[in-house]
Order: structure tokens, then sequence, then C-alpha cells
């Protein structure tokens, strides 16, 4: 009977709909423009169609009774509701019935509850196609999107809404569900490494901080009511699985990459939480013959918190080798001037020379040594050099790159620098954004998700622990 009622329902649409459709239409002859017109009619109607049946559907189970009772209290009706609601085909209309206790300081609704709509607007498949369209892009450009190519197409406001109402729900169940994700995972079959990388990247939050850039040359009148600026860093990490060096080339295969962000927070306890259950899952998974290796760059917060955390004690740790030529092409500047031919060619000679040989950081620190008192150089240069020196003394001991060549292990961080670019900077720092620490969080949660390739997993799990409240 329920099918039958709802096939109905959605013939009489279709036919009621495309009859009223054709009829103000010019159908003798066939041309582009037409076609086009008859495929956003029968659009429209599938669509109109979909929200009959799915009513028809819902309202079979309707409540029909003077009173009901429900954990022990009884319950009467009193008079039907009707409410809209976003569905997968569109806005939909839907009476239900609405009960009250005796003293009618409590109501309920038991289509709602038995549909799982308690206080909702979208349903669950409008939602997530929602929350992961906007992990790529604005609400405003989603209802484009969706405007073009979807039955049904929530307003930017009410999207607004849901991703803030979703976002509250997976930071204040984070731990549980990210638990429940991974335990349904496994390492690469022939993952050889497992490498860490964490990074940085700053963005633009929605409170007052230090106003940034060059000072105003002459007082103006609304000089005083310009906003500050408050750029924070975002804490980003990736977690990636390789396997062998394929023939012919020099860097192990990336098999896979994971990743944890954060909205700013001071000293990132949240965001380091979240990464060590991320590496002790991961870790769980790794035999004898797996490798942990960590890569960073040169940031000395980070070195810090690694150097005093006993869990990293067995991870061969290195400087990414491109922050480390980096600060050798600054190095070559001091030396011999920017842009200079003997500039590149030192450069050249020792980023080669860092890149193969065992002492390559040594030997780097003599020639500094070596040209410093054969040259007379500026002051600013001298400290610059300095400044290079300081960085190549204190790290030589984590430059051992061509250590890592042999064994077949990573060298750069690339994962975790081009996370810090799709993660934050794509979605977080477009022109005019200003972010809270919540609202930015939500998104990097759905954004996060969706790059560690977790998105639908994450989601079943989201429904699962919601419906279980």
């Amino acid at each position: 009977m329920i099918v039958k009622d709802m096939i109905e329902a959605g013939i009489a649409e279709i036919k009621q709909n495309l009859r009223t459709f054709c009829e103000n239409r010019d159908l003798k002859a066939l041309t582009p423009e037409l076609a086009e017109e008859m495929s956003r009619g029968i659009k429209q109607a599938i669509s109109l169609a979909g929200v009959a049946m799915y009513r028809s559907f819902l309202l079979s189970y309707e409540v029909h009774a003077s009173e009901i009772d429900v954990d022990g209290q009884t319950y009467r009706f009193k008079f039907p509701s009707e409410k809209r609601y976003m569905t997968y085909f569109g806005e939909m209309k839907l009476q239900r019935n609405v009960f009250q206790n005796k003293d009618d300081t409590k109501s309920i609704i038991p289509l709602d509850a038995a549909w799982g709509m308690e206080g909702e607007f979208m349903t669950p498949e409008v939602k997530e196609a929602v929350a992961f369209s906007s992990g790529f892009v604005t609400p405003e450009e989603t209802a484009t999107l969706l405007d073009k190519c979807a039955l049904f197409h929530p307003h930017p406001t009410a999207m607004k809404h849901g991703n803030r109402e979703l976002g509250e729900f997976v930071e204040a169940h984070r731990d549980a569900l990210d638990g429940r994700i991974r335990a349904h995972e496994e390492l690469p079959e022939k993952t050889t490494v497992v490498a860490l990388s964490m990074d940085g990247a700053n963005v633009l939050l929605n409170e007052n901080g230090v106003r940034q850039g060059r000072p105003a040359e002459r007082p103006r009148a609304e000089q005083s009511k310009e906003k500050s600026t408050a750029y924070k860093n975002a804490m980003v990490a990736s977690l990636s699985c390789y396997g062998a060096v394929p023939e012919g080339e020099k860097t192990p295969q990336r098999l896979s990459c994971r990743y944890v962000s954060r909205m700013p927070e001071d000293r990132a306890p949240t965001f380091k939480r979240q990464l060590e259950a991320e590496l002790d899952a991961l870790e769980a998974h790794c035999g004898p013959d797996i490798v942990k290796v960590l890569l960073l760059d040169g940031a000395r917060n980070l070195w810090n918190y690694v150097d005093k955390h006993e869990r990293y004690d067995d991870y061969e740790k290195l400087i990414d080798y491109w922050h480390a030529v980096e600060h050798l092409s600054k190095a070559a500047e001091a030396l011999f001037g920017k842009g200079s031919d003997q500039a590149k060619a030192w450069y050249d000679k020792y980023s080669d020379i860092l890149l193969k040989s065992d002492l390559g950081a040594q030997s780097i620190l003599r020639s500094m040594q070596y040209y410093e008192t054969k040259r007379k150089l500026p002051k600013s240069r001298l400290q610059e050099l300095q400044t290079q020196r300081t960085f190549f003394e204190r790290n030589k001991h984590r430059m051992t790159y061509a250590y890592f060549r042999r064994q077949g292990w990573p060298i750069g961080s690339g994962p975790v620098e081009a996370a810090c670019k799709t993660l934050v900077k794509t979605r977080l720092c477009r022109s005019g954004m200003r972010w809270s620490r919540k609202g930015g969080q939500a998104i990097l949660d759905f954004r996060t998700y969706i790059k560690s390739k977790r998105w639908d997993a994450a989601w079943q799990q989201i429904k699962r622990l919601q419906r279980a409240r």
C-alpha cells in the first residue's frame, strides 16, 4: 500500500506538471532552445514528483490517535502543524500531528521523532552535500552550483546555520568520531616508512590584534575606526605512508596520507593531542620493519616539542631538504651578493654536496668560514651570514640526506607544505575572509576529512552518533 500510494502520487505530479509545461510551448519543431526548455521542465517535474512521493512515504507513518504514551507519560493530540524541509528532491511542506502532555508543558511530534528530523530543516543527504561542498567553496558559491545541477536549493544562510551546528557536533564528539574511523583503517600493504611532518599557516581571525602594514602618512578622521588585524598560526600535520623507491626514481612512492589541522590555539594543545592519537593508531599497525621518520622545517617551537617528547625518540629526524637549501641560498647571497654568478655557482655546488655527502653540512660550514675570512663583507651581509651559519651549526645533525637517500626514505616535507596550502590557505585565506576560531575549525574539519579520504567514513559515523543521542 505504501509503495502504491507513492507511485500514484509521483505519477500524478509528473503528469500535471509536464502537461501544464507542454501546453505553454510550441512543440511543432525541435530547436536547441526547445530541447533546453524541455530539459528544465522535466527536471522541475521530477523534483515535484520526488517531493510528492517522499511526502506520501512519510505520511504513511503518521500517528492518528487521540492520545499516545511515550516514556510512561500520556500525550494528547492537539493540532496538525505544517513545516518546511529541504529534501534531496527540493523543498517539501509536511503537515505533522502535534501531541502535548496533560499540563501542556511539553509537545512531541511522533513523525519527526521517527524520521530523525526533530528540530531539523535539511535532511541528512542534503546536509552532507552542503557540508562537503562547503569544504571547498563558500555557501554562496555552493548555492550557485546547486542551482545549476541539483534538485535542492537551500539558501546560503540555511547552509551556514547547518554547517555551524554540524561543526559544533563534530567538535564535541571528535575523539569518539575519529576513534571509530581509525578502527576500520589499515596501513597500505606495501608500507615501508611512516613519515610525520608539521607546519603552520597564518589565518586572519575576526578578533582584535596588532594592525599590520604601513602606517598612514597623514592622520585621517576615520583612522581610529579602522579594524585591527589578527593573523594567527593554524597548525597542520601530515602522516604519510611510503613504499619502496620505484625503479629509476630517487624518492619513495607515497601510498597514503592523513592530516590533522587546527585553528590557531596558544601552544596548540588540542592539535598535539589529536596528532598523538593519530600516531598511536598508526603506530599500532607498524611492525618492526617499518621505519618512522620525522620531517620538519627549522621552526624552533616544533623541534623543541619533538625533542622533549619521548614518544618521538625512535623516529629518524631530519630537516626538510628544501628548507635547508633555502638557507643555503641566503648564505650564498650573503657571501657573494644577490644574483651574482659566484653565488649561483657556490649554491649549486653545495646543494649537491649537502644531498650526496654524509658530511655535507660540515663542508658548508667550512666553506662559509673560509670565504668570510677571504672576502671583505659589508656588515649587513656579515650579519646574514652569521644567521645562516647558526642555522647549519644548530641543525647539522639533522641533515643526513645522503644516508636517508641510501635507505630509501623521504627527505622533504612536501606533503605538509602542500596541506598548509590546500587545507588552510586555499579555503580560509581568500580575499576579505575573517574567521572565528569555531567557524574556521568547522570548515577545517570538513576539509581535513575530505583531503584525508575519510569523508564517507566520517559521515557514516557522524550519522550513527547523532542518532544514538
